[in-house]
């Protein structure tokens, strides 16, 4: 009888991560966490972080050196042609009956994340598949922002260009226009400066623009307001744009 896959959720931040489990995580799922010994993660080194704040609320079925952990980080990652055959390896253990942990490396597992290769295969393989609850930055910044929750899209990263960038959100803004709904989309933490300069100078002053950075975190902050009211908090707050950098963020619009 095949094993399950577990998919189990990380913390959204790398510190204090024994400080935020309890408040981001149910029982459940740290219990559930606790009780694997097979795993396909994104990253070996933060999977093991979490794993070691996990044990100190529920004992670990073994000790960490004699888990079985697999790195899965997309497609293109692997040798052409190897990613169906590196898959089907890494989840043998679960045709072999036993159950399966996929971590991704903040948050759920194949939300913004490559995880989905490996649901999708084990779809394909006919083994049962299981999400456990945690924290998603991308929902926890729609529901901070006040925007439409009834509709929205999420677009991954935009162009690194800061031309192709301008055009790619005043795409985004036409289309949340037209079907009155809420785009939403991240940034590398070194680009975020760049990525609302680009916001402010691109969007138009009544399109509605939020940022959420840190969520989850003791240093969370969001501000949800409309291009023309940022433009004018920036001359008061000169250095809003520094405080922002190397702080995960989630950036969203509505026109």
């Amino acid at each position: 009888m095949a094993g399950i896959l577990y998919l189990i959720p990380n913390t959204l931040g790398d510190d204090a991560r024994e400080d935020q489990l309890s408040s981001v995580l149910p029982k459940d799922t740290i219990y559930q966490a606790s009780q694997l010994r097979y795993w396909i993660v994104e990253n070996a080194k933060t999977a093991r972080a979490l794993l070691k704040a996990v044990g100190t609320q529920s004992p670990l079925i073994c000790p960490m050196q004699e888990m079985q952990m697999s790195e899965w980080r997309g497609p293109g990652k692997q040798q052409a042609g190897k990613e169906v055959e590196s898959l089907k390896t890494m989840l043998q253990p679960l045709l072999d009956g036993h159950d399966m942990g996929l971590m991704s490396e903040a948050g759920l597992p194949a939300i913004a994340d490559p995880g989905s290769d490996v649901v999708k295969m084990a779809h394909q393989m006919g083994i049962t598949v299981r999400a456990l609850v945690g924290p998603s930055s991308l929902l926890l910044a729609l529901m901070s922002s006040g925007m439409n929750g009834q509709s929205f899209a999420f677009h991954g990263y935009l162009p690194v260009n800061n031309a192709e960038k301008a055009t790619a959100l005043k795409q985004l803004e036409q289309e949340s226009k037209k079907k009155r709904q809420t785009q939403l989309w991240i940034e590398t933490p070194y680009r975020n400066s760049a990525m609302i300069e680009t916001m402010l100078q691109s969007l138009q002053g009544s399109t509605q623009m939020c940022v959420a950075a840190d969520l989850s975190l003791p240093t969370e902050w969001v501000k949800s307001q409309t291009v023309s009211e940022w433009q004018a908090s920036l001359k008061k707050e000169s250095d809003l744009l520094q405080a922002l950098h190397q702080r995960p963020a989630v950036f969203l619009m509505l026109a």
